[in-house]
């Protein structure tokens, strides 16, 4: 399975966008001056604690106030509470934690205002990022993520994925995280550690305890309600999760953003550096690999897969629901249970890519079509547990109820991605009329006449759909040409695929637009 990653940075952010198979899995945006990521670290000030939700409102200077319950604070909050006032004392050894005295880890019945009370600053790790009118969700069980480990400072635990499979490699990974963790860190060895070398895991392992150093050093001098040490942009956190020897290429559209990711590569898998490739086409990089077309495709109301089937995807308040449809399809009557399954077994595929790519997060209902025999829906459930297998956000699945309906509760850490694919039309303004081509053509040619006659610019070009561009470029003698042998000027042309019918564009000698409708 081939994987590639496309990166588009534009005046607004970064756009990323994950391939498998030359379609559409992933995507990603962010913003440029976006605060409180997944994973970045904060010193706040708890502003009030309630009873009732067992939970504390803490100021980290986010416009909502960080939202912390006390499941969240973790066993060991009491030893991270006494680690930061140590910190903010001054105390010199307090980063390390050989010589550290953990205190007694609290218990899962206990009470938040127990160990926080109002006033008192915190050292906590965002969990989610704010989320409608909800502000971050916060941590007190903090860990610093790595390519092969994930540190968790206070605790001498280590836990394994349960994905690596032989219980040999499982043996040969506790040994070596048991041998190269620092005293009193615990270890989370991840998937992608299988069959690595000692030498890579040894250099993941160093990488997160200077990253450890680096939060004790900012947290010194940290203010209240101000970020400590932040996780990384998207992209470097995406391609620490998901890069592996399955990815062909990356390819980034800006030399800046590409220096960064190679020198995030020399860091975490330097024999991903070959495939790193700059973007230097004509056309924009989301153009030339098809994102921008699968984008408008799959994010509609309605989504098509094979054979005329498809879904419909409504998003309320409470609950995503998608709705199996068999559309065009045509069955055979006396193989009707046959093809139902065939169908929906098609539909388990996009449905889990819609998934990911949406970010739904929450209840979805899935409403396939109807299935009589008992066999066939459990073919069904399965099937739609292996296609949410990659899924790598935590995901529950419960089987069919006897109204054919699957149940997903999903976590999402993020806003969900939203995505326009319908607005007003530009040419008509939402009234179903539009400019005649000969009103049109009408409105060009005297645009043109005004800048080359009127305002001197000798040379023009034209930035246009490219129906205007075919038209003007058609013919014997053409358009153009004609325009030629009457003002003695030469018009340049450029197609614009996103452009509506009706936009005109006009640049002079040095490419700056003077004119545009």
């Amino acid at each position: 399975m081939s994987n590639e990653l496309i990166i588009q940075k534009n005046s607004s952010g970064i756009e990323i966008a994950l391939l498998t198979e030359k379609k559409l899995t992933e995507f990603h945006r962010e913003s440029f001056g976006s605060a409180f990521q997944v994973g970045d670290f904060y010193l706040g000030k708890v502003k009030k604690i309630s009873p009732t939700l067992n939970a504390a409102f803490v100021d980290i200077g986010a416009e909502k106030d960080a939202f912390l319950t006390y499941f969240d604070l973790g066993p060991n909050v009491k030893s991270l509470k006494k680690f930061t006032r140590m910190v903010m004392d001054g105390n010199p050894s307090a980063g390390d934690l050989s010589s550290f005295e953990t205190e007694p880890q609290t218990v899962k019945t206990g009470k938040i205002s127990q160990v926080f009370r109002s006033g008192e600053h915190v050292l906590l790790q965002i969990l989610k990022e704010p989320i409608a009118t909800k502000g971050p969700k916060a941590t007190c069980d903090i860990s610093l993520a790595g390519r092969y480990f994930v540190l968790v400072p206070f605790s001498n635990q280590i836990s394994i994925s349960r994905k690596i499979g032989t219980p040999a490699e499982k043996k040969r990974l506790q040994d070596l995280a048991t041998s190269l963790k620092p005293e009193n860190f615990g270890v989370i060895i991840r998937t992608v550690s299988e069959g690595v070398a000692i030498e890579e895991l040894d250099k993941d392992l160093r990488n997160l305890v200077k990253k450890w150093d680096e939060l004790v050093k900012q947290l010194k001098k940290a203010k209240p309600a101000s970020l400590v040490l932040g996780e990384g942009n998207r992209v470097q956190t995406l391609m620490r999760d998901i890069l592996n020897e399955s990815f062909s290429q990356i390819v980034v559209n800006d030399s800046q953003l590409l220096e960064e990711i190679r020198s995030f590569l020399q860091r975490i898998s330097p024999q991903s550096e070959k495939i790193l490739k700059l973007h230097s086409g004509r056309s924009s990089v989301f153009e030339q690999y098809g994102v921008n077309r699968q984008i408008k495709a799959v994010f509609g109301k309605s989504v098509t897969f094979s054979g005329g089937a498809y879904l419909v995807i409504e998003h309320t308040e409470a609950l995503h629901v998608i709705d199996v449809n068999s559309g065009s399809t045509s069955f055979d009557p006396q193989n009707r249970d046959e093809n139902v399954l065939k169908v929906n077994l098609e539909a388990v595929t996009e449905i889990a890519r819609q998934i990911r790519l949406r970010d739904m997060g929450g209840i979805i209902v899935i409403d396939f079509i109807d299935m009589r025999d008992p066999k066939r829906k459990n073919e069904l459930f399965a099937a739609l547990r292996l296609a949410m297998k990659p899924d790598r956000a935590r995901h529950t699945i419960l089987p069919m109820s006897k109204f054919g309906l699957v149940q997903i509760t999903r976590e999402r850490v993020r806003p969900p991605m939203e995505i326009s694919t319908s607005e007003i039309c530009p040419s008509c303004n939402g009234t179903g009329r539009m400019e005649s081509h000969e009103h049109l053509l009408d409105r060009l040619k005297n645009n043109v006449v005004y800048l080359w006659e009127n305002m001197n610019h000798k040379k023009l070009k034209l930035k246009a759909h490219p129906m205007v561009i075919a038209y003007l470029k058609s013919g014997f003698p053409s358009v153009r040409t004609r325009w030629y042998l009457q003002y003695r000027r030469w018009l340049k042309l450029e197609a614009a695929p996103d452009y509506s019918l009706a936009r005109l564009e006009f640049f002079d000698s040095n490419g700056h637009v003077i004119a545009g409708e």
